[in-house]
């Protein structure tokens, strides 16, 4: 008995040891770990000289979870404006919209372009987008706003069948469902008639497309390409930027964007949230040699191969019409020309902001800006969804009510299903539609495109939309608000820490 007692009391000291021993050693290597690529990571953060928030959001992941916080930033995090990773440069197309951005920049200034009052009003607008994005200012062009997908799709499919040139296509998700099979069906047969087709999808947004989707439409003379195919060990310089542009061209001469992808949901709505509410636009006219220059700038990126000619350019008419700048926004752009634009058209405000956005976790620049015209008795109305069909992100939406409820601005909560326009309204003069959240992703990472609208008549009837989108939502009260439960208040809590990365 004493002998088993001591190999017993021998056998617990030596799995004490051992575990002590364990223990240090793991210490030791996750210290060691943590001293060779977190800190390093952290002063790297620290030297891009982001906004503050961003880079104190960053060095806590780093300290609270080195390893899945260094691995998290490799994927998500890393900022790649700066280092010019994305190159517009051998773009053809570029370089003639450039030559007439800095000639339109001069009439501007010499008050020669004959504009009507209403839009110059909004002429230091105008001016910031030929800066930054070289927006050109069209003229000639007439405009259809497509409330959800079956007007969306019933336009798209007719643009499709008149196709007498060439069609294309850039979007962020494409799935192989009922709608894609549909469109995919019309696309076969303009391409059996020797129209071109050229598609480009988002390899993140599309990922569910098989290898084999791709080969059937290359087999029957349709170009596809993923835009930036995310691969190991290719994934860390590529996951974080995506294209998240909706942009249907067909023969330069009309052209579509807005917030609807194809897939199915945009028509049948999502299973236990209830119909989709989205917001489309048709163009017709002069705009659409603007929308093409992005394009062709993607189609560059993806295959290297330029697209040039008038039949891809029709010359610009300046016929009368509702002026309108195609912007697009990305980490090819040396500026953040959509969240300048944004911030620019909220500072100038005098009467009202109307938004709707299906996320809400706008930068401290469009917040201070959002804040500052409420304060100063400007009405700033912002509609978003209560169910979402983002966890994360509709916590991170919900962290950001109460600041600006304090501040005066009027939030509403979508009931009527699930949300998902990117509208902005400012003054019954200018007003924009695109695939712009009003979120840090959108506005300061993503490959995103927008249409800029200097025009009373439109803005008033996009605002008829809103305000009927009001009438299916509920007013959020800051006194109800406060009376939320812990539980809800900690997890806004939660995902306002990380909304920063998001």
């Amino acid at each position: 008995m004493f002998l088993t007692a001591k190999i017993m009391k021998f056998g617990q000291k030596s799995n004490y040891n051992f575990f002590n021993m364990n223990w240090s050693v793991f210490w030791q290597i996750f210290s060691l770990v943590f001293i060779v690529t977190g800190i390093p990571v952290a002063v790297m953060i620290i030297l891009e000289k982001r906004s503050p928030f961003k880079t104190i959001a960053w060095i806590l992941v780093l300290i609270l979870v080195p390893l899945i916080g260094l691995a998290f930033y490799l994927f998500f995090g890393q900022e790649y404006r700066k280092q010019k990773l994305f190159s517009r440069r051998g773009v053809k197309s570029l370089s003639k919209i450039r030559r007439l951005s800095t000639k339109q920049l001069r009439e501007i200034e010499l008050n020669v372009l004959h504009l009507s009052p209403e839009v110059l009003e909004r002429k230091n607008i105008i001016r910031l987008l030929l800066n930054n994005s070289d927006s050109l200012l069209t003229t000639g062009n007439q405009l259809k706003i497509l409330n959800n997908g079956n007007e969306t799709f019933d336009a798209i499919f007719k643009a499709i069948k008149n196709a007498q040139h060439h069609i294309h296509l850039e979007y962020y998700i494409f799935e192989n469902d009922k709608i894609g099979r549909q469109i995919l069906g019309l696309l076969n047969e303009k391409s059996r008639q020797g129209v071109e087709v050229r598609i480009i999808v988002d390899d993140v947004g599309s990922w569910s497309l098989k290898e084999r989707f791709f080969k059937n439409l290359r087999e029957s003379g349709i170009e596809i390409y993923p835009f930036m195919e995310v691969r190991f060990p290719r994934l860390t310089s590529r996951v974080n930027f995506r294209n998240h542009r909706k942009i249907l061209i067909v023969d330069g001469k009309i052209g579509f964007t807005g917030g609807i992808n194809i897939a199915d949901r945009y028509i049948e709505g999502i299973p236990k949230i209830g119909p989709w509410r989205d917001t489309h636009l048709q163009i017709t006219g002069d705009a659409v040699a603007t929308m093409q220059v992005v394009f062709a700038a993607d189609w560059y990126f993806v295959i290297n191969e330029n697209l040039t000619g008038e039949k891809y350019f029709p010359p610009l008419t300046e016929k009368k019409g509702t002026p309108v700048q195609i912007t697009a926004s990305g980490p090819d752009s040396d500026w953040e020309s959509m969240e300048q634009a944004y911030l620019s058209a909220i500072l100038n405000a005098r009467e009202y902001v109307y938004i709707t956005s299906p996320y809400l976790m706008p930068p401290q620049t469009i917040l201070s800006a959002l804040k500052t015209s409420a304060l100063s008795g400007v009405d700033v109305r912002i509609i978003i969804p209560e169910k979402s069909d983002a966890v994360t992100s509709k916590w991170c939406s919900f962290s950001y009510v109460e600041q600006l409820l304090e501040a005066g601005i009027k939030i509403y909560f979508y009931q009527k299903g699930f949300i998902h326009s990117k509208t902005l309204m400012i003054d019954d003069i200018f007003s924009t539609v695109g695939t712009t959240n009003l979120d840090f992703r959108s506005l300061e990472t993503n490959f995103e495109i927008n249409a800029f609208i200097y025009e009373e008549k439109f803005t008033r009837i996009l605002q008829k939309h809103f305000l009927n989108d009001l009438r299916n939502s509920r007013e959020i009260k800051l006194a109800e608000w406060r009376k939320r439960s812990w539980r809800f208040k900690l997890r806004e809590s939660l995902a306002h820490i990380v909304s920063p990365m998001l």
